[in-house]
């Protein structure tokens, strides 16, 4: 076989996930991307050859990296259509006294029962995940870029209903471009 195109280390508690019941999201991540995938369930290690189109393969590692940064099969899966993109920001550069920092930022961007999570996701069209030290979003590019602005908002302290402005004009001036599109 081939050297791998990509080798990709993920949490041992993701490996299940990755694989799936009888291997069906590796199956799923092989046809989708072209690729073949081994995983080697000791190390947590993923390694990636790709089979057929260069393009789809390439994308595969970001939907392993993603089921590893606590994504569902089915929402690292969107990594294949729209031109969507993999953002990892890592909080521990944020963090100011260990891990008791990283809770609160954590629970920041969550917010009270999950709203601010769901509110970004909302109004961004993305998917966040929130998994160890780092979060994660998955969407097309301006779109990634509006959430992981909004995400560093929070982390540096900003009100939320600052975010939720910010937010809120993001998806306003998203509707104005695509109404503007259509009458072209």
């Amino acid at each position: 076989m081939n050297d791998p195109i990509a080798v990709v280390r993920i949490p041992m508690e993701r490996v299940p996930v990755l694989v799936g019941k009888g291997g069906s999201t590796k199956k799923m991540i092989e046809t989708n991307g072209g690729v073949s995938i081994r995983v080697d369930s000791q190390s947590g290690e993923v390694y990636v050859f790709q089979k057929n189109d260069p393009l789809q393969a390439s994308i595969a590692p970001n939907v392993i990296r993603a089921i590893g940064r606590g994504f569902s099969p089915e929402r690292a899966v969107a990594l294949y259509e729209n031109e969507s993109q993999l953002a990892v920001i890592p909080l521990r550069e944020f963090a100011k006294s260990g891990s008791h920092r990283i809770e609160e930022i954590k629970g920041r961007i969550i917010g009270k029962s999950g709203r601010t999570r769901n509110t970004i996701e909302e109004l961004t069209d993305t998917y966040i995940s929130i998994y160890g030290d780092s979060v994660s979003v998955i969407g097309d590019h301006s779109s990634l870029y509006c959430a992981v602005e909004a995400i560093r908002m929070l982390i540096n302290g900003r009100k939320h209903r600052t975010v939720y402005q910010y937010l809120e004009k993001f998806r306003h001036d998203q509707k104005f471009r695509k109404m503007s599109e259509s009458f072209g």
